[in-house]
């Protein structure tokens, strides 16, 4: 290909990747848009620029869908799930690298096949199991259910990435005198930071979002989460869009920020584990 026809073939694909992305962003211009209207303008016209900002709404919206309290339940499901997902399936991964027996490679084999079972097969078996552990309706059971679900992948990830960790370096610190915990704490943890971050990322963003799993275990209203909680405001004010709305920027926001900040990591982790893998 000449250097004028490759010119003209980038420009073309850089035009078709901004229309893409227009076209995708697009309903994300309508919902903040529409967020701050009163309702009579969004009758009028949804699409056009608000002619007056009516921020009152988020406001309200807060006030009403009690997203307070729903913010904060998402945030210690989420904090805690996440921390013991990552630390519990580094640990197990690190053991079954290192004691590389073949009840591990079983074992290893088992949480592999936990990956590719789709979560509506077992929804009502996992709700038995919580009621008959008593722990329906609590942030514990919906954390240990989270750690079911997600640790087969975060073990997956972590125990590619374990195995390019250098054993000498284990060796050389147990020749000083630390044990294994130590050693796992203090040698391999640290190295492993970008497969952390990124299963980190990963889990968050599915637990914040997450509904079905919530709405089957949380029956009480203190409980609810910010998908929870937008899901039965927007049922309650679906003809009142200047109160819908702004409730559904307020229930997208926190983990579209807290992506924009992290996907690095995603990136870093993600190079990593293919360049040491």
């Amino acid at each position: 290909m000449k250097p004028t026809e490759k010119k003209r073939w980038n420009i073309g694909t850089e035009v078709i990747m901004i229309l893409l992305a227009l076209l995708f962003l697009s309903p994300f211009y309508f919902l903040l848009a529409n967020s701050v209207k009163s309702f009579g303008e969004i009758l009028s016209d949804a699409a056009s620029w608000p002619k007056v900002f009516m921020w009152s709404n988020y406001s309200t919206a807060w006030k009403l869908a009690r997203f307070g309290e729903a913010f904060r339940n998402s945030v210690i499901i989420t904090v805690i799930s996440v921390i013991l997902i990552s630390l519990f399936s580094a640990m197990a991964s690190y053991r079954m690298v290192r004691a590389n027996t073949k009840f591990n490679q079983f074992l290893l084999l088992i949480f592999v096949a936990a990956m590719v079972v789709p979560f509506q097969t077992i929804m009502i078996p996992i709700l038995k199991v919580v009621n008959v552990i008593g722990v329906n309706n609590s942030f514990l059971g919906l954390i240990i259910t989270n750690l079911g679900i997600s640790v087969p992948m975060a073990i997956f990830l972590f125990h590619g990435f374990i195995k390019s960790v250098p054993l000498e370096i284990e060796e050389a610190a147990t020749v000083d005198g630390c044990n294994p915990i130590t050693v796992f704490f203090r040698i391999v943890l640290p190295l492993l930071k970008p497969m952390v971050m990124t299963t980190i990322v990963l889990n968050a963003l599915g637990i914040w979002n997450d509904y079905l799993l919530p709405s089957l275990i949380l029956q009480a209203p203190e409980l609810r989460t910010i998908p929870l909680a937008t899901f039965s405001f927007f049922g309650q004010y679906t003809k009142q869009w200047d109160m819908a709305l702004p409730a559904l920027v307020i229930g997208v926001a926190p983990i579209i920020i807290f992506y924009l900040f992290m996907q690095r990591y995603i990136v870093e982790g993600i190079a990593a584990g293919s360049v040491k893998g």
